[in-house]
């Protein structure tokens, strides 16, 4: 496919009007958040049947033509895996996508397991994608021919891929279905990581202890005002792992970094003087200074809510092998708990559930339904 890039702040306006008069388009974007501290949106492809369109918005003091084709609910725009782009949009131009089509969930409602674009791309054009660009530092200038040729080919095959699947949605009557989790990914929106306290959003945060915690955070705040200043990506400055193995072990000097092999010995040169401050600051800290996890009430284990939930997820699996949705998807676990805890007993009982879909009570709410029947009798 032919492609163009847009190189005014006019053409940017011409082209935008242009696109406002399609149908249907194919977005995609690439980011820097492997090579970055703060990501940001690098690169935007747009495809029309016809032609691609990309965009800098380095070139660009802002873009809000665009924006406006996003926005517009008469055009249908093709995404594969939204999320991480609805997200980027919202950060970084507060805009939203309307008339979403995203076709990896499509793909969920169709049983395909091997979703990625790549897989779609090969399996149903016979196209092979080179994935090194996923990785790629998209925030370089200038791009190079292969870069570009990698950006315009995924976004000139969704227009494709977009008929292909959305036949197959039609021919199984899923449609409707995944319409309506089209529509839910339109409203994700952003959230920073950068909250305070940091051990927060830490994966195993809350299984340590009060002062191992307070290792923790100093450490995560280090870590981040590093990567700030070097703008690079917390992975790359020290990874999760060797946080954790600092905050538990709590070494106190150099030599006992070295000998926990928690750093690289280039690391230990570059932060390990900071890493041991951070963790003495902790370790002067009185008890009643240490931070706390913050911990949710679990309600006691109910013999007949285990009982809901066992046989919600037979029911589960049953609908799953007959419907060829994967399971998580078709009821995930939580939702499973919270329909076990709460007995409903009609299809608007169903529905006043937290997160439960109309898809959901429409088409599998009966034996749902039926299935705590047979728990209460």
């Amino acid at each position: 496919m032919k492609y163009k890039f847009i190189e005014s702040e006019s053409e940017l306006e011409d082209i935008s009007n242009d696109l406002l008069k399609e149908k249907i388009i194919g977005v995609d974007l690439e980011a820097d958040s492997m090579h970055c501290f703060k990501e940001k949106i690098c690169l935007i492809q747009i495809a029309t049947a016809q032609q691609a369109f990309l965009i800098d918005p380095f070139e660009f003091n802002g873009i809000s033509p665009f924006l406006k084709v996003l926005e517009d609910g008469k055009i249908i725009k093709i995404f594969h895996g939204a999320d991480f782009d609805i997200r980027s949009l919202d950060r970084d131009y507060n805009t939203k996508v309307h008339n979403l089509f995203d076709t990896e969930i499509a793909c969920r409602f169709l049983g395909i397991k091997e979703r990625g674009l790549g897989a779609l791309l090969k399996k149903n054009f016979n196209i092979e994608s080179n994935k090194k660009f996923q990785k790629a530092d998209w925030s370089n200038r200038p791009f190079n021919r292969a870069m570009i040729e990698y950006s315009v080919m995924d976004v000139a095959s969704l227009t494709k891929l977009y008929e292909i699947i959305l036949q197959k949605l039609v021919n199984n009557g899923r449609l409707q279905w995944a319409k309506e989790e089209f529509e839910i990914q339109e409203q994700v929106r952003y959230e920073s990581n950068n909250s305070l306290p940091l051990f927060k959003k830490f994966k195993g945060a809350g299984k340590i202890d009060s002062r191992s915690l307070a290792i923790l955070e100093n450490l995560l705040q280090l870590r981040m005002q590093v990567a700030r200043k070097k703008d690079q990506p917390l992975f790359k400055i020290m990874s999760n792992s060797s946080l954790m193995s600092l905050a538990v072990n709590r070494p106190e000097t150099i030599d006992n970094i070295l000998q926990l092999k928690a750093l690289s010995p280039r690391q230990i040169d570059m932060y390990g003087k900071f890493c041991v401050e951070a963790i003495l600051k902790a370790m002067g800290l009185e008890d009643e200074q240490l931070p706390s996890y913050p911990r949710r009430r679990r309600p006691k284990k109910d013999v007949k809510v285990q009982e809901r939930i066992r046989r919600l997820k037979t029911m589960r699996e049953k609908l799953s092998q007959s419907m060829g949705m994967e399971p998580g998807f078709l009821l995930n676990n939580t939702l499973i708990g919270s329909i076990a805890l709460k007995t409903p007993e009609t299809p608007e009982d169903l529905l006043n559930i937290d997160n439960i879909r109309h898809w959901q009570v429409e088409n599998i709410g009966e034996d749902i339904l039926k299935t705590l029947g047979y728990c209460n009798p």
